[in-house]
């Protein structure tokens, strides 16, 4: 074989090699060709050929190609080639965008200043060899950073882009394809993107497939490489990884994916916004029940009907570690929430709950309220916007004063009412120390429940966050609940907007919150503030008005006439005096 016929055919070897994963079309493989001048070894590789000029010519010539390092020459051409591709119309720039020439120039150049250092790394260990598996990792990193880089879109900045977000998958730990635009994903693209995958030796613990719609032969290559790294992944998200896809064509990629990571030892999985419904959750049966040691596991936003909640208390046996559980946004209703609430039975060390939006009802919320009782690690609990109603509020009252750890309580929009918000916030002052953020808005609540309110908060000097809006706590209510907050230094955010509040309750809430250090913000807004209020808030707040929320949508006119009188001339502040013992 002639000296250059080898050096010919190692040419076409590479390129068939990384064309093939990009695409298998031939204008993609045309495409793949001309990326890569280092493949074009005439001029780029370094070759030193020796030949005994007398030896016949039917005997054996012996020939050594020394394929790296690449000539100066060759890196040059191929940061000139890059930044063609990154500027000019091609496959990729037309899905994703092209850059400006300036840009594209510029991250060429990193892009090949990467590659090439971590290719000349791989070399120096491995000093012996002819240089083939430098070439291949200077392949790949030039095919994955280019990928990368048109996923960032048209007019992203250039500093630190390879640095940050696209090393050496031997150090990474983090795979994420969800950045850039929301696309569909079949099978040519999907063996480009997952090529960091499959290198030897990588160190990919987490997982991130989120916003990329996988189809049939997209799944079908995703599948043997998730299998082939199962054992050291702990963090998979395939939130929204099949959108737009027909339920058959849907419910076998789950199916493909389940199998392919069944037996792994995950520590958090994340199937949000899939619509999975029953169907889904089945199709995930053999990953969920595969798994022993999860901590984290999301659910929002998948259609989790009645049936679906069965499924999952069915379909993921052990629960001893789990640590979050999160259903915000499913049709659960009542029955489901009954079934959801077998899964927290199961629960021992959970922090984190999220059961929000999801139409429960009385019968639901008792039945949750319940278990939730046995939870007795519980940090966070977010049961916002269901229909729970004064019975439920009066429940939940029981499991929260059995709740020590509880730093952040979501409650609005569960139709409490006075009685249910009382029994509430009579169970948190007495429990939940290190509480920090209380939120009951929408809730019917009046000036009847503000003494308990005012008392509870009151109590709890790490309150950060509070959200009583949208309730009719008026003046009365403002001002004892401005009272309880004298003496809170970490407060940042106080929403009492949507409250009836006239001039004095907004002038109590402004004169309390002022001056605290780290206050970032009073929302006042929609209420019944006179002009003359108005203009006094803004006077009160004239060293910080960043501190004051929009008041455009207050209505001065607003209210009862008896409110507006008593509001207006102050008589509120005695009202407060006469009632301050009450939460003292």
């Amino acid at each position: 074989m002639s000296g250059l016929l080898a050096i010919e055919l190692t040419q076409a070897w590479f390129v068939d090699q990384w064309a093939e994963p990009i695409s298998s079309n031939k204008q993609n493989r045309a495409w793949a060709n001309s990326i890569f001048p280092i493949f074009q070894f005439a001029s780029s590789i370094q070759a030193s050929i020796t030949m005994d000029a007398e030896t016949p010519s039917s005997q054996r010539r012996h020939v050594t190609i020394k394929l790296w390092p690449p000539s100066q020459n060759t890196r040059q051409m191929l940061v000139e080639r890059m930044t063609k591709n990154l500027s000019t119309p091609t496959i990729f720039t037309r899905k994703y965008g092209s850059l400006s020439e300036n840009e594209a120039s510029e991250f060429a150049k990193q892009v090949e200043e990467s590659a090439f250092a971590d290719a000349n790394q791989h070399y120096e260990l491995e000093p012996d060899g002819d240089g083939s598996s430098a070439v291949q990792l200077y392949a790949r990193e030039c095919s994955k950073l280019i990928l990368e880089v048109l996923k960032k879109g048209p007019g992203v900045g250039v500093k630190g882009i390879v640095k940050s977000e696209v090393v050496s998958a031997v150090n990474e730990t983090f795979f994420d394809i969800s950045k850039g635009q929301r696309a569909f994903i079949e099978a040519d693209e999907a063996k480009a993107l997952l090529m960091p995958l499959k290198e030897p030796g990588n160190s990919y613990t987490e997982l991130c497939f989120s916003n990329r719609s996988f189809g049939l032969g997209a799944a079908h290559v995703a599948g043997p490489i998730l299998a082939s790294i199962k054992n050291q992944l702990k963090k998979v998200d395939l939130s929204d990884f099949v959108a737009g896809r027909p339920e058959a064509e849907a419910l076998d990629v789950m199916n493909i994916f389940s199998v392919a990571l069944e037996g792994s030892h995950l520590t958090c999985l994340n199937l949000s916004d899939n619509a999975l419904g029953e169907k889904g959750v089945r199709a995930f049966g053999k990953l969920l029940q595969s798994q022993t040691i999860l901590e984290e596991l999301y659910l929002m936003n998948d259609g989790i009907s009645e049936e679906a909640a069965r499924a999952v208390c069915e379909l993921v046996p052990s629960t001893e570690k789990l640590r979050v559980l999160q259903f915000h946004n499913n049709m659960t209703g009542d029955e489901g929430a009954v079934a959801i609430s077998e899964i927290l039975r199961r629960c021992p060390l959970l922090e984190d709950f999220r059961c929000s939006s999801t139409r429960v009802g009385s019968k639901g919320g008792v039945a949750l309220s319940e278990a939730l009782g046995g939870c007795k690690n519980l940090k966070k609990l977010d049961l916002r916007d269901n229909m729970f109603g004064v019975e439920v509020g009066v429940k939940l009252s029981e499991a929260l004063s059995k709740h020590e750890y509880l730093t952040e309580v979501y409650l609005s929009y569960l139709n409490l009412e006075d009685e249910g918000a009382i029994t509430i916030a009579n169970s948190l002052k007495e429990a939940a120390p290190l509480l920090g953020v209380l939120e009951m808005a929408g809730n019917d609540i009046t000036a009847e429940a503000a003494p308990s309110l005012a008392a509870c908060i009151a109590a709890k000097k790490a309150l950060v966050k509070l959200n009583l809006s949208e309730n009719e706590i008026k003046d009365e209510g403002s001002i004892q609940i401005s009272k309880a907050l004298e003496g809170h230094d970490q407060v940042k955010e106080i929403d009492m907007s949507t409250n009836s509040l006239r001039r004095a309750g907004a002038r109590s809430l402004a004169r309390t919150l002022v001056h605290k250090p780290d206050f970032k913000l009073l929302n006042v807004n929609g209420n019944f503030i006179s002009d003359e209020g108005i203009d006094e808030l803004k006077d009160i707040f004239k060293e910080y008005p960043e501190k004051l929320g929009p008041l455009d949508e207050n209505d001065p006119e607003g209210g009862d006439d008896d409110d507006r009188e008593l509001g207006d001339d102050g008589e509120v502040e005695i009202t407060y005096h006469l009632l301050k013992f009450r939460f003292h």
